[in-house]
């Protein structure tokens, strides 16, 4: 564990354009503590350390946009494409559901549980051309560029993806694996 130096708290503060009495707040701690802490007039305890550095932490996650984590190109399909491309599609990726895109908008998802259940349901059958638009599901979720990943952390808790979208038109995705990235 890495123990911060006082001149190295006080410069992450600052980054962060945080008082002291805001990360003094944030650590359960007075603002005078911060002060005499980043003057190296005191030696605190490794508990008080600790909540200062988690609270920094926390900070610092929340500065990480949407646009730093997304990837792109983002595949997708159209809906007029046939239910096989985006097979092949989610074949070829990896990945067990796509964003069905018009014109670089997104107007819903298709994914290998929609086309499962399709399947048991009986409603597929070989011989029958089918397009993606039968089986689309609702789009995923979509958020700025700008919005910060604490935010996406909390809607990939229902959602498997999440597009970023700036004047209507998807600029990339984030998943969980994006942000399991992170930790890693």
């Amino acid at each position: 564990m890495h123990i911060p130096t006082p001149a190295e708290i006080r410069a992450t503060r600052e980054k962060f354009s945080m008082t002291q009495a805001d990360l003094a707040g944030r650590a359960g701690i007075s603002q005078s503590m911060v002060a005499r802490i980043e003057a190296g007039s005191v030696d605190p305890r490794v508990s008080t350390l600790q909540r200062i550095v988690a609270v920094l932490n926390i900070v610092e996650r929340s500065v990480i946009t949407a646009a730093q984590v997304m990837h792109t190109p983002v595949i997708g399909v159209h809906p007029e494409d046939p239910v096989t491309s985006a097979v092949d599609l989610m074949g070829r990726n990896g990945v067990s559901q796509l964003p069905v895109l018009r014109d670089g908008v997104p107007v819903g998802c298709i994914s290998e549980a929609a086309l499962l259940s399709a399947l048991e349901e009986q409603q597929l059958h070989r011989a029958h051309p089918y397009l993606v638009q039968e089986f689309m599901e609702p789009s995923f979720p979509t958020v700025p560029p700008e919005m910060d990943v604490e935010t996406i952390l909390h809607i990939l808790q229902q959602h498997h993806a999440v597009l970023v979208v700036e004047a209507g038109k998807v600029q990339g995705v984030v998943t969980k694996h994006d942000l399991i990235s992170l930790i890693v």
